[in-house]
Protein backbone atom coordinates (compact mmCIF):
# COMPACT_ATOMS: atom_id res chain seq x y z
CA UNK A 1 0.00 0.00 0.00
CA UNK A 2 2.85 2.37 0.86
CA UNK A 3 4.45 1.84 -2.57
CA UNK A 4 1.17 2.58 -4.35
CA UNK A 5 0.70 5.83 -2.44
CA UNK A 6 4.31 6.83 -3.11
CA UNK A 7 3.88 6.08 -6.83
CA UNK A 8 0.66 8.09 -6.97
CA UNK A 9 2.42 10.98 -5.26
CA UNK A 10 5.27 10.72 -7.75
CA UNK A 11 2.83 10.89 -10.67
CA UNK A 12 1.14 13.93 -9.10
CA UNK A 13 4.54 15.60 -8.66
CA UNK A 14 5.44 14.87 -12.29
CA UNK A 15 2.10 16.25 -13.48
CA UNK A 16 2.54 19.35 -11.32
CA UNK A 17 5.92 20.04 -12.89
CA UNK A 18 4.50 19.60 -16.40
CA UNK A 19 1.55 21.87 -15.58
CA UNK A 20 3.69 24.53 -13.95
CA UNK A 21 6.17 24.72 -16.79
CA UNK A 22 3.52 24.72 -19.52
CA UNK A 23 1.60 27.42 -17.66
CA UNK A 24 4.74 29.52 -17.19
CA UNK A 25 5.60 29.20 -20.88
CA UNK A 26 2.14 29.91 -22.28
CA UNK A 27 0.21 31.71 -19.55
CA UNK A 28 -2.71 29.39 -20.32
CA UNK A 29 -4.38 27.19 -17.72
CA UNK A 30 -5.84 25.08 -20.54
CA UNK A 31 -2.45 24.38 -22.13
CA UNK A 32 -0.93 23.77 -18.70
CA UNK A 33 -3.66 21.26 -17.96
CA UNK A 34 -3.24 19.67 -21.36
CA UNK A 35 0.49 19.20 -20.79
CA UNK A 36 -0.10 17.86 -17.29
CA UNK A 37 -2.59 15.22 -18.46
CA UNK A 38 -1.70 14.30 -22.03
CA UNK A 39 2.08 14.08 -21.65
CA UNK A 40 2.08 11.55 -18.79
CA UNK A 41 -0.66 9.49 -20.47
CA UNK A 42 1.39 9.20 -23.65
CA UNK A 43 4.52 8.36 -21.65
CA UNK A 44 2.66 5.68 -19.69
CA UNK A 45 1.33 4.24 -22.95
CA UNK A 46 4.72 4.13 -24.67
CA UNK A 47 6.90 3.11 -21.73
CA UNK A 48 5.87 -0.59 -21.60
CA UNK A 49 6.82 -1.06 -25.26
CA UNK A 50 10.10 0.74 -24.64
CA UNK A 51 10.87 -1.43 -21.59
CA UNK A 52 9.94 -4.61 -23.45
CA UNK A 53 12.33 -3.83 -26.31
CA UNK A 54 15.15 -3.00 -23.92
CA UNK A 55 14.45 -6.10 -21.84
CA UNK A 56 15.09 -8.19 -24.96
CA UNK A 57 18.35 -6.33 -25.62
CA UNK A 58 19.53 -6.65 -22.00
CA UNK A 59 18.74 -10.37 -21.95
CA UNK A 60 20.57 -10.88 -25.24
CA UNK A 61 23.70 -9.17 -23.90
CA UNK A 62 23.47 -10.25 -20.24
CA UNK A 63 26.59 -12.41 -20.34
CA UNK A 64 28.70 -10.03 -22.43
CA UNK A 65 30.48 -6.78 -21.80
CA UNK A 66 27.64 -5.00 -23.57
CA UNK A 67 25.34 -5.47 -20.56
CA UNK A 68 26.39 -2.18 -18.98
CA UNK A 69 26.19 -0.39 -22.33
CA UNK A 70 22.67 -1.77 -22.81
CA UNK A 71 21.61 -0.38 -19.41
CA UNK A 72 23.11 3.02 -20.22
CA UNK A 73 21.49 2.94 -23.66
CA UNK A 74 18.14 2.20 -22.09
CA UNK A 75 18.35 5.27 -19.84
CA UNK A 76 19.45 7.52 -22.69
CA UNK A 77 16.68 6.14 -24.88
CA UNK A 78 14.11 6.58 -22.12
CA UNK A 79 15.18 10.21 -21.67
CA UNK A 80 14.96 10.81 -25.42
CA UNK A 81 11.48 9.26 -25.48
CA UNK A 82 10.34 11.48 -22.62
CA UNK A 83 11.81 14.59 -24.25
CA UNK A 84 10.22 13.70 -27.59
CA UNK A 85 6.80 13.33 -26.01
CA UNK A 86 7.15 16.61 -24.08
CA UNK A 87 8.23 18.41 -27.27
CA UNK A 88 5.43 16.90 -29.34
CA UNK A 89 2.67 17.73 -26.86
CA UNK A 90 3.77 21.34 -26.48
CA UNK A 91 4.44 21.80 -30.19
CA UNK A 92 1.04 20.38 -31.16
CA UNK A 93 -0.68 22.51 -28.51
CA UNK A 94 1.03 25.79 -29.36
CA UNK A 95 2.48 25.40 -32.85
CA UNK A 96 5.75 26.74 -31.48
CA UNK A 97 8.95 24.75 -31.89
CA UNK A 98 10.57 27.08 -29.35
CA UNK A 99 7.99 26.25 -26.65
CA UNK A 100 8.18 22.55 -27.55
CA UNK A 101 11.97 22.53 -27.35
CA UNK A 102 12.04 24.49 -24.14
CA UNK A 103 9.56 22.18 -22.43
CA UNK A 104 11.41 19.12 -23.77
CA UNK A 105 14.64 20.30 -22.13
CA UNK A 106 13.44 22.01 -18.95
CA UNK A 107 10.78 19.50 -17.83
CA UNK A 108 13.13 16.48 -17.57
CA UNK A 109 15.72 18.64 -15.79
CA UNK A 110 13.11 19.74 -13.25
CA UNK A 111 12.05 16.11 -12.74
CA UNK A 112 15.66 15.06 -12.19
CA UNK A 113 16.05 17.79 -9.58
CA UNK A 114 12.70 17.48 -7.78
CA UNK A 115 11.98 13.73 -7.79
CA UNK A 116 15.03 12.70 -5.68
CA UNK A 117 13.79 15.06 -2.94
CA UNK A 118 10.35 13.50 -3.30
CA UNK A 119 11.79 10.00 -2.97
CA UNK A 120 13.92 11.01 0.03
CA UNK A 121 10.85 12.35 1.85
CA UNK A 122 8.96 9.12 1.17
CA UNK A 123 11.89 6.99 2.37
CA UNK A 124 11.97 8.98 5.61
CA UNK A 125 8.23 8.37 6.00
CA UNK A 126 8.73 4.64 5.36
CA UNK A 127 11.51 4.51 7.95
CA UNK A 128 9.29 6.24 10.54
CA UNK A 129 6.42 3.84 9.85
CA UNK A 130 8.69 0.80 10.11
CA UNK A 131 10.24 2.14 13.33
CA UNK A 132 6.81 2.58 14.91
CA UNK A 133 5.83 -0.93 13.86
CA UNK A 134 9.01 -2.40 15.33
CA UNK A 135 8.48 -0.46 18.57
CA UNK A 136 4.93 -1.78 18.86
CA UNK A 137 6.11 -5.35 18.31
CA UNK A 138 8.85 -4.93 20.92
CA UNK A 139 6.28 -3.63 23.41
CA UNK A 140 4.24 -6.81 23.06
Amino acid sequence: MFTAIKTFSQVCTHMSIAFGLAYLLTGSLALGGLAAVIEPIINVGLLPWHEKAWHVLRRRHAASRLCLAARAGEKVSQTALHMGVAFSVMYLATGSMAFGGLLAVVEPICNVIVLPFHDRLWEKARFRLESRGAARLAAL
